[in-house]
Order: C-alpha cells, then structure tokens, then sequence
C-alpha cells in the first residue's frame, strides 16, 4: 500500500517543524510550508493526501486556503486553530475541511485524527443510488448536486453524503455515532459535536428557516431524522 503524503501548513516553525518529525516517524512522506504561497506551489507539486491547515497564516488565512485547495483536488483537510467557538468550525466545514483540532493539542490525538481521516473514502454515496425528489429540494447522487427551486445549492463533498444519507431514509431516526460510521465512514475520533455542525451548515442551506427546521429534524438525546414536511411530496 502507498505511503500516505501530507502536507503541513503553519507559520509557527515549532509547532510545524514537531508535527513534521512526529508524523514522519510514522511513515508518513512529509512536506511543510510557512504561507498560503509556499503552501499552494507545493500543494501542486507534491499533491498530498491530506493536508493540516493552521487557520492563521501570514499572508492569507486557512480558511480561503482550503477552499482553494478543495477546487483543485477532493484533498483531506484537518484544521489546527487556537479557536474553540462553534463560528469558526461552521466556516471551515462550510468551506471543506474534514476536522478540526484545537491547540494545544497532544500528538497523540493528532495522529489518531490523521490516521482515521486517511482510512475514510470520499464519494459514500454510490452514483447508482436514485434521485430524491422532496417538494422543490432534488438530490441527485450522479451529478452529486443538490437543487432547491430551481437553483444549484452549494454543498460539500461530506455535507451532500450527509444530506443524501438521511434523505434515502426519510423518518428514520440516527444516532451521531451511526451517522458517523455511515456518512464519515471511518471510526471518529474527535468531537461528536462535528455531526451537529454539519447539521447546522446543511439546514442553512436548505431550510426555508433553520432556526425551525421542517425537513432535518433534531430528536433531543437522540441524534437527527429527516421527516418531509407534510404537504411536500417524496420521490425517487
């Protein structure tokens, strides 16, 4: 099996320098870089696997960093930032990263992060599994897009897998720990509280009012269903 290959992108030289010796003793084929420039023309070069990606950079942030990183290839994203409020994961997910940790952080966990987001498969959704058709909301899993009154809603790689999986089984109530052996497909080893922002990005997206959800529905100490609203129709 290929060595996994990993980009690291932090403008702190220790915090990037032990990640880097950490991660290469675990066989991993290393790259670094300071800056979104450096971070970019290696990017290109190297075409990592998965990249960590500080949020605060010198020169431009994580953020826009990942979100032109995840245009060019369907790369894995693992955020590091110092900052803990739910604001600032809504907008990395929103923009593609996978996970995120909070500094500081042991290298211990780091390298659990890392080994289950590499174990992880893009594309869950199979492109033969049928559109889903819910009032004006379409789910169609070959073009893997998602169209709300007749216009194209932008969604992630994780977020439309998410959407469809709970859309193809409509009523069905899920824990957060099922959807995330179904949906991340991979044995989650950070926050649980992952699945209540993907949620939260999702119902902005298309719910008519977030703040009263009528298609993903929250079962309190319970986890989430999708329940169409009454006078919509289903079709697949």
């Amino acid at each position: 099996m290929p060595t996994a290959k990993i980009l690291v992108v932090d403008d702190e030289p220790a915090i990037r320098n032990l990640i880097h010796r950490f991660l290469l003793k675990q066989n991993y084929e290393m790259e670094s870089a300071e800056d979104g420039k450096t971070a970019l023309h290696t990017f290109d070069k190297f075409k990592p696997d998965l990249v960590i990606l500080d949020v605060n950079l010198p020169d431009t942030t994580g953020y826009q960093l990942c979100q032109e990183m995840q245009k060019r290839t369907d790369v894995f994203v693992l955020m590091l930032t110092s900052r803990s409020g739910e604001d600032d994961k809504i907008r990395g997910f929103s923009l593609g990263a996978d996970d995120y940790i909070t500094k500081p952080f042991s290298l211990v966990e780091l390298g659990a992060r890392v080994g289950a987001l590499l174990k992880r498969q893009r594309a869950v959704v199979p492109p033969e599994q049928p559109t889903i058709t819910v009032g004006n909301l379409k789910i169609d899993p070959v073009r893997r897009e998602a169209v709300l009154n007749q216009e194209e809603v932008s969604l992630t790689a994780l977020e439309f897998d998410l959407l469809y999986f709970l859309a193809n089984n409509p009523g069905r109530v899920w824990r957060r720990d099922e959807l995330l052996h179904h949906v991340w497909n991979y044995d989650f080893v950070g926050d649980r509280r992952v699945v209540d922002v993907h949620i939260g990005v999702i119902r902005r997206k298309i719910e008519p009012d977030a703040s009263h959800p009528s298609m993903i529905h929250t079962v309190r100490g319970v986890g989430y269903k999708f329940e169409p609203p009454e006078n919509s129709e289903t079709s697949d």
